[in-house]
């Protein structure tokens, strides 16, 4: 076996152009989001004997400075709205002749776009799949998948270069926000129709790991946070939780975590407080769908509210620290009445942070695949612009001046200065009292964007027609927004390349026969 050179880059920002308020965010937030997958593949290609470079691009440079100049093969990590950046990246190095390799929540949601401008395009991915890249047995133009999620990843120890690379140092110090990316399960449960992992088995990994990768951290990390990348921490509750509980209690790292809140009751709660959970964003969704995650039954509307806003205070008094998911502008919301609950709840729970999202149609999930059906989606908007705070739907509900008049009123609530005393107060000392002041000032930020594009549509008819659906042709105001992002990058896209293809419809068969290939 040929020795390759190897680069593996995760890119966590998407823009290539950044203000000093975006490096500075970057520098300090962004690159501790570093995930677990570009990692693993770093760490398979050095066992099997290549030479590897591993990088994260969170706006602190040229990102293909991150990576040395003579690579053999890359790989690629992107979320959607870093997409734009990931397609510039591929054209850059195939004028070097390396061979291209796109993973990540893009490739998975939007494959056929991806191929326009990568060599290769990975759905799931394991130790096996990455071997056979290298070794040059996939030829190029091929959309490829590993049978499912890997069963085993590289344990923290075996990934503790990358990890240090990505959010440990900061010029021989220690950052604020350091923090070890673990995994206990993969795929999900539940079937929301928004969800890319809907149709992925619930799998915990294996328990004896997730211990040996605790009592690594504890030992060599101290003080460490540990950051649970699950979709659905606690499903497994009981195995999960005994591992924590293997660690003796003066030495467990402090932790994050996501969770459904129906997981969250009961003794359960203790549990979580004595393993020194830190951090935990439960998702509330809306006020009248998901309720089966929320754990309100039937519930809807104020009696939701009512319970949820009781389950928030019994859970603040176990874990320090909170954040509330939402999603606003599914089917079900309309009127003021979500806007209402929204805010109300957001002034009585003042200490968890509300994470507000639009609801985006990424590719394989049944949301997308029935908003395509019913010709609303967008089909002229670039995928680098699904994302808050950008519509790239037609809504059932609402008009999109009315639409984007009422999640301005939520979005000037969750960052309003009047709640932020409360919520310096409100945290313990450390960390979160310092995100508390930097997600405040971040979301007026993301109001200022909320109100742009809104004030844009009552100037301009155009604009408005298009996110009626009336109009077809992407408007010049999200050109300019896709290709300033680009900098110096911008010049290698054509009108074409910006248009994006749009991913076909998902069947059960599909699914089955991708795995196989």
């Amino acid at each position: 076996m040929k020795r390759q050179r190897v680069g593996v880059l995760e890119l966590l920002s998407d823009s290539v152009s950044q203000s000093r308020g975006r490096r500075f965010f970057g520098r300090q937030v962004r690159r501790h989001y570093a995930s677990i997958m570009p990692q693993a593949v770093a760490t398979w290609c050095r066992e099997l004997g290549h030479d590897v470079t591993y990088a994260t691009y969170y706006g602190q440079r040229d990102p293909r400075s991150l990576l040395p100049t003579d690579l053999d093969v890359v790989f690629v990590s992107a979320y959607t709205h870093a997409s734009a950046v990931a397609y510039a990246l591929a054209r850059v190095f195939h004028r070097e002749g390396t061979l291209t390799v796109l993973g990540g929540p893009h490739a998975r949601c939007f494959p056929t776009d991806s191929l326009r401008f990568y060599d290769l395009v990975v759905n799931h991915c394991d130790r096996r799949l990455v071997t056979e890249i290298v070794d040059g047995e996939h030829r190029p133009g091929r959309r490829i998948s590993s049978e499912g999620p890997p069963k085993e990843l590289p344990t923290v120890e075996q990934r503790l270069p990358d990890i240090v690379t990505s959010s440990l140092t900061t010029n021989r110090r220690r950052p604020f926000g350091a923090n070890v990316p673990m995994l206990s399960s993969v795929g999900c449960p539940y079937t929301c129709n928004f969800c890319s992992d809907w149709n992925n088995d619930y799998v915990t990994l294996p328990s004896d790991q997730l211990e040996e990768d605790l009592r690594f951290v504890s030992e060599h990390l101290p003080g460490v946070m540990v950051s649970f990348h699950d979709p659905n921490f606690g499903v497994s509750f009981e195995a999960t939780l005994s591992a924590l509980e293997t660690i003796p209690p003066e030495k467990r790292n402090p932790y994050f975590m996501e969770s459904s809140l129906s997981i969250l009751k009961g003794p359960r709660l203790k549990r979580l407080s004595d393993t020194n959970c830190y951090f935990c964003a439960p998702g509330l969704e809306g006020w009248d769908d998901y309720s089966n995650k929320a754990g309100v039954g039937s519930r809807t509307g104020r009696e939701k509210l009512e319970k949820v806003v009781a389950h928030f205070g019994e859970l603040r008094q176990h874990v320090p620290n909170l954040q509330a998911n939402f999603i606003f502008g599914t089917d079900s919301d309309s009127g003021d009445e979500p806007v209402e609950l929204t805010c109300e709840f957001i002034r009585r729970v003042p200490h968890a942070w509300p994470a507000v999202n639009i609801p985006t149609p990424f590719g394989g999930t049944p949301l997308h695949d029935d908003y395509l059906r019913e010709g609303r989606i967008l089909t002229d908007m670039p995928f680098s612009l699904y994302y808050m705070p950008y519509l790239v739907t037609t809504l059932a509900g609402y008009s999109p001046l009315e639409y984007y008049d009422r999640i301005i009123g939520i979005q000037a609530t969750a960052c309003s200065f009047g709640l932020l005393p409360r919520r310096i107060l409100g945290a313990p000392p450390g960390l979160m009292r310092w995100m508390n002041v930097l997600r405040t000032f971040g979301g007026h930020g993301l109001l200022n964007r909320l109100r742009d594009v809104r004030d844009r549509m009552h100037a301009e008819p155009e604009l408005l027609a298009f996110h009626e659906g009336r109009r077809y042709g992407l408007p010049e105001y999200y050109r300019r927004l896709h290709l300033d992002r680009l900098g110096p990058y911008a010049e290698l896209f054509t009108d074409a390349d910006i248009h994006p293809e749009m991913e076909a419809p998902v069947t059960t068969t599909d699914v089955t026969a991708l795995a196989s290939t």
